[in-house]
């Protein structure tokens, strides 16, 4: 029987553990973030262990799980008593402001690049305009700032133009002008490059996508001539206007499939990770020309895409570029990736090396140890109250040489309680 030498339309992903373990880390660190953002939102940037528990409730976190999980990470969080209210507080550690400072510089150092980018998404666009809450709800992937609607889109009016629909009453930003130089895909600036440097011939890769399968997936006969055939199949570019263009034939539905992989891409690409969530990814859907089932067709091309469904109990998936990272790490990093990182490097740091209050480590044995302190501090009054008393007893008992070894003795004890009564006011 012969077999089809298309690739299949349903396949079973197969795991790459080397980005499923970069999705850990990432799911720590994004718990991180919004617990910075509830500190660094209170005054003087703290905030009580207590209030902290009955916010992080509206986060998702269950009660007494805050606590619990601010102890774990001591390289960014800073659990300290309070000297005047005498409860536990959190605030950030000088590591953790550090890193949000290197990220807001390398943010606003890179806005030139980011005006680009946008510039670029708005032209993938059907119509060149797009949500403005979609773009917002994907502000961080874009490396554009939180204020980006005024620091960005308002501030080049040369570039951009907000407006409110009269049909949806929703904000759009719509491109000025689109510009042709921009108009090149970064997968076209792969392959000339590798035609400059390696000399491939130009015809084997003038349609061509970089394809690294992950480790166990099974390659058979036709699926290699299925994969050859794809990569020689013509399509239009994503930045290319094809309202005018014929597509009821059957070449030209597989061509816009593939102007479809290569638009994912491209969005993609656009990325300061060179990775984004496939839910975000849907916002962009109808603007673009993309399917609907986006997992499925993202799926049959597992050697240019990888989606880990690592991070909110399964129920997120991020789509990352295979052909950008290599051990986990970004090929060609950025500032602002570098940036975010230095989080996640403290968040992987051992706790041991850490100077911990002892008093949050050994909170109910050092509790015990306060009071023995308070006894014996008040031991110590009374004798001392007493001393002229005992004074006489010792001189009836004792010669006047004992009595000098044992007042000098008397008086290093003294000493040593006196010290550890202030240990414990201290404490106290």
């Amino acid at each position: 029987m012969s077999q089809s030498t298309s690739i299949p339309r349903k396949q079973i992903r197969v795991r790459d553990h080397g980005y499923d373990n970069y999705m850990e880390v990432e799911k720590k660190v994004r718990k991180v973030l919004k617990f910075q953002d509830l500190i660094l939102s209170q005054p003087n940037s703290m905030l009580s262990v207590s209030r902290l528990d009955m916010l992080s409730r509206r986060i998702g976190f269950k009660q007494f799980e805050a606590g619990r999980f601010i102890l774990k990470f001591p390289h960014v969080f800073e659990v300290f008593d309070h000297p005047v209210q005498r409860i536990l507080f959190c605030r950030l550690t000088r590591k953790a402001i550090s890193q949000i400072d290197q990220e807001n510089r390398a943010l606003l150092a890179q806005i030139p690049d980011a005006v680009t980018r946008l510039r670029k998404l708005l032209m993938l666009s059907n119509t060149g305009r797009i949500r403005l809450e979609h773009v917002r709800i994907a502000r961080r992937e874009f490396g554009l700032p939180d204020d980006f609607e005024y620091t960005v889109v308002l501030k080049h009016p040369e570039f951009f133009r907000l407006f409110d629909a009269d049909e949806t009453r929703n904000k759009y930003i719509e491109i000025v002008e689109k510009d042709r130089n921009l108009a090149v895909c970064a997968i076209e600036r792969e392959r000339e490059r590798d035609y400059r440097e390696k000399g491939v011939d130009a015809e084997n890769i003038r349609f061509s996508f970089i394809v690294n399968f992950p480790p166990g997936f099974k390659i058979g006969k036709y699926y290699k001539i299925a994969v050859w055939k794809w990569q020689r199949l013509p399509y239009w570019s994503p930045y290319e206007d094809i309202s005018g263009y014929d597509l009821r034939s059957l070449e030209a539905q597989k061509r816009m499939e593939k102007r479809a992989v290569a638009m994912i891409h491209e969005l993609v690409s656009l990325t300061v990770e060179k990775k984004m969530t496939l839910e975000r990814i849907a916002h962009f859907r109808m603007t673009m020309n993309l399917p609907k089932k986006l997992k499925e067709f993202l799926l049959q091309h597992q050697g240019i895409f990888y989606i880990s469904t690592r991070g909110n109990h399964g129920k997120l998936h991020t789509v990352f570029l295979r052909e950008a990272y290599k051990k986990g790490e970004l090929v060609e990093p950025n500032d602002l990736y570098l940036a975010r990182r230095k989080l996640a490097e403290l968040i992987l740091l051992s706790p041991r090396k850490v100077k911990m209050d002892k008093e949050l480590v050994n909170y109910r044995r050092d509790g015990e140890e306060d009071n023995r302190s308070r006894f014996k501090f008040d031991d110590d009054s009374e004798s001392r109250e007493n001393g002229k008393e005992d004074e006489g007893i010792l001189e009836d008992s004792y010669g006047n040489d004992d009595l000098k070894d044992v007042s000098e003795y008397s008086d290093d004890d003294n000493e040593c309680n006196k010290s550890d009564s202030e240990n414990s006011c201290v404490t106290e």
